[in-house]
């Protein structure tokens, strides 16, 4: 705002006063759009926060508000001066807040504790400040981490050789142990009992089922054709599937894992 005080003379400029700055706070980063409330702030030419410029975004023509966007700037309070051509005006107060401290991963357990070495045991590990994190066992990534509210991280293992293994979680902000790692079985080959029925048409696709132990994971032939749809229990005693399609006469039954194979005895029966 200028006064012309007296005619044919070049009206008084009068400095800029800075009423208040909204919101009064604001990251460390910068980059957040603040209010300027004040008077004779028309023309600003331009606008500090500690100091550094802010980025003009616009100006009220009367000379009450102008936006801007905050710098940059260290932790701490710092003065805003909005400068016109009539000088500086008295600063007012803008306060820059630092992020929180990232805090390094705690871990209370996993669960299980063992499985096979071929891996792929689905497994839980509870702690704190999990965000972000990715898990190794004996150095070896864990696939399909996800984690739940910081607290809680599942997750599959990764094959690894037989014996306890160091389990570590590392986020940003650090690395933690689990108690105890993590220990790998050996599997055990398969082993099977019977299959039921014991005959079928040999069009295929008659439902049985495979009894035995250490059945996870398991794929089934029959005649050296696989079957369909197979499906291993999760205890490791029962393989469920279809029958392919085949030729009249007795055919092979063998089920395969990770760790070996086994046929059924008397094989299965198309008719």
């Amino acid at each position: 705002m200028s006064v012309n005080l007296l005619p044919g003379l070049p009206p008084v400029l009068t400095q800029p006063t800075l009423l208040a700055v909204v919101p009064g706070f604001g990251p460390t980063t910068g980059g957040n759009v603040v209010l300027l409330i004040g008077a004779n702030l028309g023309a600003a030419t331009s606008v500090t926060f500690g100091g550094t410029p802010a980025t003009i975004l616009s100006q009220d023509p009367f000379g009450f508000l102008i936006t801007v966007t905050a710098p940059p700037h260290a932790a701490g309070n710092v003065p805003v001066v909005v400068t016109t051509a009539a000088g500086a005006g008295s600063p007012a107060n803008y306060t820059y807040i630092a992020p929180p401290t990232a805090q390094p991963p705690t871990v209370v357990g996993i669960t299980p504790q063992s499985g096979p070495t071929t891996g792929g045991t689905p497994f839980v590990i509870v702690g704190t400040n999990l965000a972000g994190a990715s898990v190794t066992f004996n150095g070896v990534p864990a696939t399909g981490v996800n984690v739940i509210g910081g607290v809680v991280l599942t997750g599959v293992t990764p094959p690894g050789a037989a014996g306890n293994v160091s389990v570590q979680v590392t986020t940003p902000a650090g690395t933690a142990e689990v108690p105890g790692g993590f220990t790998y079985v050996a599997s055990a080959p398969p082993t099977v009992t019977s299959i039921i029925p014991t005959s079928g048409p040999a069009a295929g696709g008659t439902p049985f089922v495979i009894t035995g132990a250490n059945l996870a994971g398991a794929q089934v032939t029959i005649g050296g054709v696989p079957a369909t749809n197979v499906v291993a229990d999760p205890s490791g005693t029962l393989v469920a599937g279809l029958t392919p399609a085949g030729t009249a006469g007795n055919a092979a039954v063998v089920v395969t894992t990770a760790a070996g194979s086994a046929s059924v005895v008397g094989g299965y029966t198309y008719t």
